[in-house]
C-alpha cells in the first residue's frame, strides 16, 4: 500500500494516531525513537541524530557540515524504509523527502495552541508555563527545520491530503480516516513507479552523503539528477582533482549504471560555507 507520512503540531495527538493507524495497517512505525534504534547501521551515533533530527541549522560553518552530512544519513535512512513500502514516516519532513513521490498520504494533525499546551502539560506532568514555552518552541524549531531544508511553510494546507483538527474529532474517527484514505484509487495505481523514483533518489542520496564526507572536497555545487539508475552531474568544483574524485565517487554507489559528466571546472573558491543548495535536496 502507499506511504503514509505524518506531520503534527507538538500536543495535536497525532502520535497515538499514528501508532494506531500503522499497527491496524500492518505498517512499519518510523518515529524518532526508531530513527535512533536503527542510526548506527547508517553510521550515526544516537548523539548525532539528537543534533540534526527536525532542528534548524547551528549557523557555525564546521558544525554545520556535520550537523547536514548526519541529515542528509537520516533522510537516506528514511528513503530505504519507504522503498520497502508499507510504512508510516512519523515527522521528519518526510513528504518533502518524497516530494516526487505520487503513492504517498500525507496527513497532517493540528489542534488549538491553548489546548495543545494544556494536553501536553498532563501528559508530561508540567507546569503549564513550562508547558507553553516548550509547545511554542517546537512549533517555531520545527517551522525553521522545514523552511531552511526544504524552503517551504510547515503549515500550508496544501502540502497535506488530509489536514486533521483533533479538538473536533474523536481517536477513532481519525484512524479510520487515513486507514480509508491511504487506500485511494488514485494512490495505489502509481505504486509501481514510485519505487522506481524512489530508487533514484536512494542513489543520488548516496552520492550526496559521498561528496559531503570527503574533507578535501568542496562539493557544495556539484548537481546530482538520477533517472533509472543513469547519473547526472552538473555544477562545478575547483580543480581537476575534485573532478575526478566526484566521478570516482559516482561510479562507486550501490545502484550506479551509468554516470554523464556535465560538471565544469572554476579554479577558485567562495568565502562561504553556505552557497546555494543543490536541487537533489
Amino acid at each position: 500500500m502507499p506511504i503514509i507520512t505524518v506531520s503534527r503540531e507538538m500536543g495535536s495527538g497525532g502520535f497515538l494516531v499514528s501508532e494506531r493507524v500503522a499497527e491496524k495497517l500492518g505498517y512499519q512505525f518510523l518515529d524518532g525513537e526508531a530513527i535512533r534504534g536503527m542510526a548506527e547501521s547508517y553510521g550515526l551515533s544516537v548523539d548525532s541524530v539528537r543534533k540534526a533530527d527536525e532542528k534548524p541549522p547551528p549557523f557555525d560553518a564546521q558544525l554545520d557540515q556535520l550537523v547536514e552530512l548526519d541529515l542528509r544519513q537520516i533522510e537516506l535512512l528514511i528513503l530505504e524504509a519507504a522503498h520497502k513500502g508499507n510504512v508510516l514516516i512519523y515527522g521528519r519532513g518526510a513528504h518533502f523527502i518524497l516530494n516526487q513521490i505520487k503513492a504517498i498520504f500525507r496527513v497532517r494533525f493540528i489542534a488549538p495552541f491553548e489546548e495543545r499546551v494544556e494536553r501536553w502539560a498532563e501528559r508530561e506532568w508540567l507546569d503549564p508555563d513550562l508547558a507553553k514555552e516548550m509547545v511554542r518552541k517546537s512549533d517555531q524549531q520545527r517551522a525553521g527545520f522545514i523552511k531552511y531544508y526544504f524552503d517551504r511553510d510547515w503549515t500550508d494546507p496544501l502540502e497535506y491530503d488530509l489536514v486533521i483538527n483533533t479538538s473536533r474529532i474523536t481517536l477513532d474517527t481519525a484512524v479510520d480516516l487515513i486507514c480509508k484514505g491511504v487506500k485511494d484509487k488514485n494512490l495505489a495505481k502509481n505504486l509501481e513507479d514510485s519505487r522506481k523514483t524512489i530508487s533514484d533518489l536512494i542513489i543520488q542520496k548516496r552520492l550526496r552523503i559521498a561528496i559531503l564526507a570527503q574533507s578535501d572536497l568542496d562539493g557544495y555545487h556539484v548537481e546530482i539528477a538520477c533517472d533509472d539508475g543513469v547519473v547526472t552531474l552538473g555544477g562545478h568544483v575547483h580543480s581537476r582533482k575534485e573532478h575526478k574524485l566526484v566521478m570516482d565517487l559516482a561510479k562507486a554507489v550501490e545502484g550506479v549504471r551509468d554516470v554523464w559528466d556535465g560538471i565544469r571546472i572554476k579554479h577558485y573558491r567562495t568565502t562561504s560555507r553556505y552557497p546555494a543548495k543543490p536541487f537533489d535536496r
